[in-house]
């Protein structure tokens, strides 16, 4: 277990389901970990030149283009359920991929972290029904995502559509990295 997620681990039970659910703020500081997340995608090799012709537009779902008209409980939902099918797939099979276990685990390790951080706010929102956006938005990510998947089975999980989702997930953090920059107290 690395220190990070040790460190996480130990502010996670500092702070209370309550406190984490009134104080964007520090979800947000929490949730900087995307840049971590970026950094372990880079350290996978990158798309080989004969891959370069898998590649295809997946059709981010337009609410993700225009992040900041988001209200900070619709950017919870956005957030949570993008970390949520991010981890989902790097539990399928990318053996063909010759990436580092080590480097995938440690991707799944933070991606579960920030999924701990956001679950009680995220629980409160939906409890609540505090959304506008991002009850329709999730739909449409279940749908981008579900494409992702599709196209990985679609060329049996080979490397370059490995690297291909790769190169999706590295436009994702970007995108929730400017999702997280709306949680404000």
């Amino acid at each position: 277990m690395t220190y990070r997620c040790l460190l996480q681990m130990v502010l996670l039970l500092c702070f209370s389901t309550t406190a984490l659910s009134r104080n964007y703020s520090l979800l947000r500081f929490r949730q900087r970990s995307d840049t971590v997340c970026q950094k372990l995608l880079l350290q996978l090799p990158s798309t080989p030149q004969h891959c370069l012709e898998v590649r295809m537009d997946f059709q981010v779902p337009e609410e993700m283009k225009q992040a900041q008209q988001l209200r900070r409980e619709d950017a919870v939902l956005v957030i949570y359920e993008m970390l949520q099918q991010i981890f989902g797939i790097l539990t399928r099979d990318f053996s063909s991929t010759g990436w580092s276990e080590t480097v995938i685990e440690d991707l799944l390790v933070e991606l579960q972290g920030q999924i701990d951080h956001l679950e009680p706010i995220q629980k409160e929102t939906m409890q609540k029904k505090n959304f506008t956006t991002g009850d329709m938005t999730v739909p449409h990510l279940k749908k981008y995502y579900f494409n992702l998947v599709q196209y990985l089975l679609s060329k049996d999980y080979n490397s370059c559509a490995w690297a291909a989702v790769r190169a999706e997930m590295l436009r994702n953090f970007s995108f929730l990295k400017s999702l997280t920059g709306y949680l404000r107290d």
